[in-house]
């Protein structure tokens, strides 16, 4: 792809970003982290981590993501601390209390941890498809993907955040992220 095609997509990346840092807050309290990765010595490095997680894990699909992300042209992380609760004592993270939350024991699954806040999970969504919203306004191909924030959280890229989604943003001829099957 063309230098000048590839900066575009790195400046739609940037607006991407702006569109969830701007999107709407729980409280009004923003606790979402930003991150617009486009070297691609920096795009190898987390499809590599992919790679190896899914070989740990038997997931092929962290494989076949990371093809993906070695051919994108930029890649967009968003993620929040959904470790830290909004004090609205909602019980949505299943503690009748944002005290009793914070006093839960943490534990690892294969990628995040938790519990988690469930108005940190809503604000990272909103800001998620804010982000999305504007890659479609743009016509920037883009899918959002679990597999790149695991990556993403592994590497320490977002360094508060315990929850991760990646984004990557390409502009061929034919969106590379439609018709995908994991490799063999």
């Amino acid at each position: 792809m063309g230098s000048d095609l590839k900066e575009s997509v790195i400046q739609a990346a940037k607006l991407m970003a702006i569109s969830a840092r701007t999107a709407p807050k729980a409280r009004g309290i923003d606790d979402i982290e930003i991150m617009v990765v486009a070297e691609d010595d920096e795009l190898e490095r987390i499809a590599k981590t992919m790679e190896e997680i899914g070989s740990e894990l038997g997931k092929k699909f962290f494989i076949r993501d990371a093809d993906n992300v070695r051919r994108s042209d930029a890649l967009l992380l968003i993620g929040v601390k959904a470790s830290k609760p909004k004090d609205l004592d909602c019980g949505g993270c299943g503690y009748p209390t944002c005290e009793e939350f914070r006093k839960a024991v943490r534990k690892s699954g294969s990628g995040y941890s938790g519990p988690s806040c469930a108005f940190q999970l809503m604000d990272l969504g909103i800001a998620v498809g804010s982000a999305v919203k504007t890659a479609s306004l743009l016509n920037v191909d883009n899918r959002i993907m679990f597999s790149v924030g695991v990556a993403a959280i592994r590497l320490g890229l977002l360094k508060d955040c315990e929850i991760v989604l990646g984004i990557p943003l390409s502009a061929y001829g034919k969106s590379i992220y439609f018709d995908r099957k994991p490799k063999t």
